[in-house]
């Protein structure tokens, strides 16, 4: 734990007293320093919500006591080509840069974040569950919603995890028929019960051969991170069907037969998270069809047992940090200092502390 000023908003800037904060896997690229170009001292955390505190001169989109969420997606500059384009996820601008990776995240008591970062969060979502709609679950959601696939179409979910016990959630909601796809028995209740209507386990079956008993995937969304595993699906996909790649194996290129995506015009393709509108719709989703993150909760002062848990891949389903129990606006002058917890390599940096 390190302790830190607290900045107050600039123009454009919103200044969030934070409740809760998913514990994502890409937070370790941030801890051990692996994101190209990142540099110390840095806070963590992409999955943060938590209510406005203050804001900048210049906004008019928030007022204090607003329940707002941050993800991946830093903020849009709203002038380079790509926010020109309507293309705000691909904002080249140095407000877009990753929270929690190049902008101070969630692990902490406060943060400082551009309004164009931020989503409202539905009332009908609890503070301390919403957080991982706004990484893992925008991810599944807005990958399917612009897939092309219609309801009654057969969507697969490769991997039962954080980001795949969501996706199995958006997708029986959307109306597609809910592949789930796991390594052992041990989820088939607990994928039915989150609405898959199949269930097929890696290890003891043919995926390819029991999708293709189906009627081939429309759309295929892989949430692990094995580039082999990835490949193994393709010969599953239906006519015109893709297979959504969510998850990066840094080690390993995915392997793709020319022949099964030839004949079937099939394809291969990454999904981007998303912007903070696509948050916020994520999020109105969850509430409208009463999806739910299943969290396990630490406290902030355990912020090392809550990431060496989510580090282990046993958590069911997503690690949360609960920060603060109180949903109340503080005045954000009121507070001299934040708390704040950081890689090691950040809190020997002698301008953090």
């Amino acid at each position: 734990m390190v302790t830190l000023p607290l900045r107050l908003p600039g123009a454009t800037e919103v200044l969030v007293r934070v409740v809760s904060c998913g514990l994502c896997h890409s937070d370790s690229m941030t801890v051990l320093g692996h994101m190209p170009g990142i540099s110390f001292p840095i806070i963590p955390g992409h999955e943060v919500v938590g209510i406005v505190a203050a804001v900048g001169s210049a906004v008019t989109r928030f007022k204090v006591g607003d329940r707002v969420g941050r993800g991946w997606h830093g903020g849009s500059c709203f002038q380079c080509d790509a926010c020109f384009d309507g293309e705000f996820f691909a904002c080249t601008g140095k407000c877009a840069l990753p929270t929690g990776v190049f902008q101070d995240g969630g692990y902490a008591e406060y943060m400082l974040a551009p309004y164009s970062s931020l989503a409202r969060v539905h009332e009908g979502v609890s503070l301390s569950e919403a957080g991982p709609l706004c990484c893992a679950g925008i991810t599944c959601f807005n990958a399917l919603r612009n897939s092309g696939a219609i309801a009654g179409d057969v969507v697969a979910v490769q991997g039962v995890g954080g980001l795949g016990h969501l996706g199995i959630q958006f997708a029986r909601q959307m109306g597609f028929k809910t592949v789930a796809i796991s390594t052992s028995d041990s989820k088939r209740d607990s994928t039915k019960a989150l609405g898959a209507h199949v269930y097929i386990n890696s290890t003891s079956q043919d995926v390819s051969a029991e999708l293709k008993k189906l009627g081939g995937a429309r759309v295929i969304i892989t949430t692990v991170f094995d580039a082999k595993a990835q490949s193994s699906l393709i010969g599953g996909l239906g006519r015109n069907g893709q297979l959504i790649s969510l998850g990066v194996d840094a080690m390993n290129a995915l392997t793709v037969p020319g022949l099964a995506i030839l004949g079937n015009r099939a394809s291969v393709r990454g999904w981007y998270s998303g912007c903070a509108k696509d948050s916020q719709d994520t999020i109105d989703f969850a509430a409208q069809t009463g999806i739910r993150t299943q969290c396990e909760f630490f406290p902030f002062e355990r912020f090392a047992d809550a990431y060496a848990r989510m580090m282990s891949g046993k958590a069911a389903y997503r690690v949360v940090l609960q920060i603060s129990a109180d949903p109340a606006a503080p005045a954000a002058a009121a507070a001299a200092t934040t708390t704040a917890a950081a890689p090691a390599a950040a809190a020997a940096a002698p301008a953090s502390s």
